[in-house]
C-alpha cells in the first residue's frame, strides 16, 4: 500500500501524530509499505520505516491548492509507477483518478485501461456537517464536499470512532458498510507518567516555577470551546487559597473570542498562552498538571484526551460525540458552558483523592489503545478495499444517495 503523507503539517498536531504513528506501526507489523511525503519529512519517515519506499513529492505541495493539484495529477501517475494495490489518503481528500471500479461511471476509459489502485480515505470527524459554524465557512464547505466525494468514490473510508460513523450516516448519507472503524492509539514512548525531571523541564519552559496549573492541549479553534474554559476557570479560582494557573498549549487558531475571554480575566487569575509545545515536553506538561481540561464541543476521536490519560493526568472533558468512547468511566465529565466547566474544575481541584483515583484508572484504560491495534485495523481496511476494488462485493454496495445540496471547491 501507499500512504500519502503530503498533507501532514509542519507542526505535528492530531493529523501528523496519526500519520506518523500509523506509518511506524504498519512498518513494525511487516506491511509492504510505501510513503510519499514532502521533502522536509523524508528523513523522518526513513527513520520510522527504514526499509519502506519513501518517495518525495517533487512538485511544491506547501499550499492546499498546490497539494490538491499534485494529488489529482501527479499522485495517480506515482500510484501506477509503483504498482501499489491500495492508496491511503489520510485526510479527507483522494486522487479521483484512482477511484474504485465499484463506480466505473466516475472513471474515463483511459483510467480503466491503465488500471488504478483501491482508494482508502480517512474521515476524521463529521463536525463539518453537524456544527459547520465551528469552522470557517470556506473550510466547512471544502471538507463537506470532499467528505461526500470520498464516501461516494473511495473503496472504503476509515473513521476513528463509532460516533463519527454514526454522524456520517446521519448527516452525510454514508453507507455504514463502507465505514471501517479504526480507533487511534497512543505513543507510550512520548506519553507516559512523567519523571520529576520531565515535569521540571515543562515547568521551566513555561516559567511556572512551583505554581500548580490546569492544562489544555489543542488548537485554539471554536470547536475546542476555549473561551468557555477560560471563563469557567476564572470562576473556579474564586475561593481558592492558592489559585492555579491555566496553561493553554497548542497552535493559535481563529477563535477571536479567546482574546475577549482573556481580557475579562480578573487580575489575580493567571492564564498562560504557551503556543505549540515540543513533543519532548508534553508528557511532563500533561502529567504534571492538576487537571487536563478539554471541554470540546465535539471530536472525531479526542487524541489529546487519550494522550493525557496515558501521561497520568486527571482529565475533565465533555460527553460530546466520541469523547466517552475514549475516556470511559476513567475521566470526569462536565457540560460545555462556563458554569458547568467551573463546577467540574472546582470539584476536582478540591478533591485530591478523586484526582489520584481517576489518574490511576485512566492510565490503565489508555493501555487499551495502541497504534499496533490501530495498524491491524487499517490493514483489515486495506485488504477489504482491495477486494472491493477487484469487484468482490460490487453487487452488494449501494450507490450513494444524492447530496443535500451542491458543494463547490472554494
Amino acid at each position: 500500500m501507499l500512504i500519502d503523507a503530503t498533507a501532514v503539517p509542519v507542526d505535528r498536531g492530531g493529523v501528523g501524530r496519526y500519520v506518523d504513528s500509523l506509518v511506524a506501526a504498519l512498518y513494525s507489523d511487516g506491511a509492504p509499505l510505501s510513503v510519499v511525503c514532502q521533502s522536509r519529512d523524508a528523513e523522518l519517515y526513513t527513520q520510522l520505516a527504514p526499509s519502506a519506499r519513501i518517495v518525495v513529492a517533487k512538485e511544491s505541495v506547501a499550499t492546499r491548492t498546490a497539494r490538491l493539484t499534485w494529488e489529482q495529477t501527479a499522485l495517480p501517475l506515482l500510484v501506477r509507477r509503483l504498482g501499489v494495490d491500495v492508496v491511503h489518503s489520510p485526510h479527507y481528500t483522494m486522487p479521483l483518478a484512482s477511484a474504485s471500479v465499484l463506480y466505473p461511471a466516475f472513471q474515463t476509459a483511459s483510467v480503466r485501461a491503465r488500471g488504478s489502485a483501491a482508494s482508502v480515505v480517512t474521515l476524521h470527524d463529521a463536525t463539518f456537517f453537524t456544527d459547520p459554524t465551528l469552522h470557517s465557512s470556506v473550510k466547512a464547505r471544502f471538507f463537506r464536499m470532499w467528505t461526500r466525494t470520498s464516501l461516494a468514490m473511495a473503496a472504503l473510508c476509515v473513521v476513528p470512532s463509532r460516533a463519527t460513523a454514526d454522524e456520517l450516516v446521519r448527516t452525510a448519507a454514508a453507507d455504514r458498510r463502507m465505514l471501517h472503524i479504526a480507533p487511534h492509539g497512543v505513543d507510550t514512548e512520548r506519553f507516559h507518567p512523567p519523571s520529576p525531571e520531565e515535569v521540571a523541564a515543562a515547568r521551566t519552559a513555561l516559567t511556572l516555577g512551583d505554581t500548580p496549573y490546569v492544562a489544555f492541549l489543542g488548537a485554539l479553534e471554536p470547536r475546542k470551546n476555549v473561551p468557555a474554559l477560560i471563563r469557567g476557570f476564572a470562576r473556579a479560582c474564586q475561593g481558592q487559597a492558592r489559585p492555579p494557573a491555566l496553561v493553554l498549549a497548542g497552535q493559535p487558531g481563529w477563535d477571536t473570542r479567546v482574546e475577549e475571554a482573556l481580557d475579562a480575566v480578573p487580575h489575580r487569575v493567571r492564564v498562560i498562552r504557551a503556543g505549540y509545545l515540543p513533543f519532548e515536553l508534553l508528557a511532563g506538561f500533561l502529567g504534571g498538571a492538576l487537571v487536563l481540561a478539554y471541554p470540546s464541543l465535539g471530536e472525531g476521536f479526542g487524541l489529546p484526551v487519550l494522550e493525557a490519560m496515558a501521561s497520568g493526568a486527571c482529565v475533565l472533558t465533555t460527553r460530546r460525540l466520541s469523547l466517552p468512547e475514549v475516556g470511559g468511566d476513567t475521566v470526569a465529565y462536565c457540560g460545555v458552558g462556563a458554569g458547568d466547566i467551573a463546577a467540574g474544575l472546582t470539584e476536582l481541584l478540591n478533591d485530591p483523592a478523586r484526582r489520584a483515583s481517576l489518574s490511576a484508572a485512566a492510565q490503565l484504560r489508555a493501555k487499551e489503545f495502541s497504534w499496533a491495534a490501530s495498524a491491524a485495523r487499517h490493514r483489515e481496511a486495506y485488504s477489504r478495499a482491495a477486494l472491493l476494488h477487484r469487484g468482490g462485493e460490487r453487487g452488494r454496495r449501494r450507490p450513494p444517495r444524492p447530496a443535500a445540496g451542491p458543494e463547490r471547491l472554494p
